[in-house]
């Protein structure tokens, strides 16, 4: 498996000139322009390349534009979509799929059979920069005849189907981005769904026009706007102020503050992204004692208490209470005193700090920073010293793919399909471009696992990788999110478990 190449990738920064493109929306009842305040970024169009493609967070915006093979509900199970029926052969040798019929590109030709297949056989190229290439890969000889498509299993993955409302999992349009080129689908992107590209302006907005045609029907608004505000504190001047219908993410005492008024109301739940601190085995990183010790001086409840005002699960491992293999029985607990101990067992203290860097995100998710701060100072009190660095999402992606992390770095993974291999798989998995763990032991105990065809055996396979990386501290777990959406009264919103923000769902109140 190799990794992704290094890609540039764009600053996270709002362009103040180019938001004045755009007037401010309406609050009254009859909302023609919905306006989003969104925190993130969008780098590049093609939701199937690039570091890009694997951050949640932007998912929102990709699946408002492209469809993916098979829909994700709001509740995580899948539907029908542009694959109507999927399934295997009775030995699990060959995978067929049904194609809708009658849908239509945004350019207004036909969408068939032909675009499935080509989409899964270019992500399964190695030179594409498909991310999830070695998932994709496991295809082959990939046909399409009448509304069926029919590929090889060249090497048995037992989430396939479930990759295919996940990240990557996207249908593009054959012939017009042959047409085009990939420098020619970035300036005019195209897709099957709800939403089509009006306007974009980098580092500050789309704009998006309804899709008269959607095969799900047409959208309540006509006109979406998603502004990119990346800053969290901006985000709640967007909303308070009126120039913004809906925007997520911001601090929960702010959301708390704002949706117990009388013109913002607010929207809560449990979503599938987890915050956790990668741990990448480079420098004092390879000493097990200041790993545990790292792990056992974080009080998580506490920070989930007084910074997030009580929106979180503690969790343990890298499985939410949702996901299939979910142990409760993993447990790291909070031990300062232990923490001391194993530290001054590699000769630290807090008068002669065992010291290293570790990377956050600033406003990306409520407190981020914040929660780093707190814990920073959780393990200075141990004889822990860590110097913050903040940077934007996308250089996380890029030194994420790069496996040049610092020792520690914070992050929030998503794994809207609540399956191991895509939560502890992938975060840990040495050969995966998005882990930074190498040991030649995890690789080994995770290697079998992805194509074990019996169900039983390979969750309690993975709940045994799990317990191991807890014992041994190979990365620190923090917590499920809840996400915090406010919106004007005159607007519902549906939240969508992915944590993706999808203005299709959202209609008039």
């Amino acid at each position: 498996m190799t990794k992704v190449s290094r890609r540039t990738m764009l600053k996270g920064s709002v362009a103040a000139l180019a938001l004045t493109a755009f007037a401010g929306p309406s609050l009254a009842q009859g909302i023609e322009e919905l306006v989003i305040a969104y925190n993130v970024n969008l780098p590049s169009w093609d939701p199937t390349v690039g570091p890009s493609a694997v951050n949640p967070t932007i998912q929102g915006i990709y699946q408002s534009v492209f469809d993916q093979f098979i829909l994700q509900q709001p509740d995580l199970s899948p539907a029908p979509g542009l694959l109507t029926e999927w399934g295997w052969n009775e030995d699990k040798t060959k995978v067929m799929m049904k194609v809708r019929e009658g849908v239509t590109w945004h350019d207004g030709s036909p969408f068939t059979a032909e675009d499935v297949a080509w989409s899964l056989t270019r992500a399964a190229d190695e030179a594409t920069g498909n991310p999830i290439q070695f998932i994709w890969s496991t295809l082959a000889n990939v046909k399409a005849e009448g509304n069926m498509v029919t590929a090889d299993v060249a090497r048995f993955e037992p989430t396939i189907f479930k990759w295919m409302y996940f990240l990557t999992g996207y249908v593009l349009p054959k012939d017009y981005y042959e047409k085009v080129g990939p420098e020619g689908f970035e300036e005019a992107p195209i897709g099957t769904g709800p939403y089509m590209v009006d306007r974009f302006e980098r580092n500050a907005f789309v704009r998006l026009k309804a899709n008269p045609n959607y095969w799900g029907g047409k959208p309540d608004f006509e006109t979406v706007t998603i502004k990119f505000v990346t800053d969290a504190a901006s985000r709640v001047a967007e909303i308070e102020s009126g120039n913004s219908h809906v925007t997520l993410e911001m601090p929960y005492e702010e959301y708390d503050r704002l949706k117990s008024g009388d013109n913002i109301s607010g929207t809560d739940a449990p979503i599938s992204d987890i915050g956790m601190i990668f741990i990448n085995d480079v420098d004092v990183m390879l000493d097990p004692n200041v790993r545990m010790a790292a792990a056992m001086a974080i009080d998580k409840q506490t920070i989930i208490d007084r910074l997030l005002s009580g929106y979180g699960v503690a969790i343990d491992t890298l499985q939410t209470p949702e996901y299939i293999a979910y142990d409760p029985s993993i447990s790291v607990p909070y031990d300062p005193e232990k923490a001391k101990e194993l530290l001054a067992a590699s000769g630290y203290s807090p008068e002669n700090p065992v010291k290293f860097k570790i990377q956050t995100t600033r406003g990306f998710k409520p407190k981020d920073y914040e929660m780093v701060q707190a814990i920073v100072g959780l393990w200075r009190r141990v004889g822990i010293e860590a110097e913050i660095e903040v940077y934007e999402i996308a250089k996380h992606y890029e030194l994420r793919a790069a496996d040049e992390l610092a020792p520690a770095a914070f992050y929030n993974w998503g794994n809207s399909v609540a399956d191991p291999t895509t939560s502890t798989g992938f975060a840990m998995f040495g050969p995966s471009p998005h882990s930074v763990w190498d040991g030649e032991d995890l690789v080994n105990m995770i290697g079998p696992l992805w194509g074990e065809a019996d169900e039983d055996k390979r969750i309690a396979g993975w709940k045994d990788v799990d317990k191991y990386i807890a014992d041994n501290a190979l990365v620190i777990p923090l917590l499920q999110y809840v996400q915090p959406i406010l919106h004007v009264p005159g607007v519902s919103v549906t939240p969508h478990a992915s944590g993706a923000l999808l203005p299709h769902l959202m209609k008039r109140a």
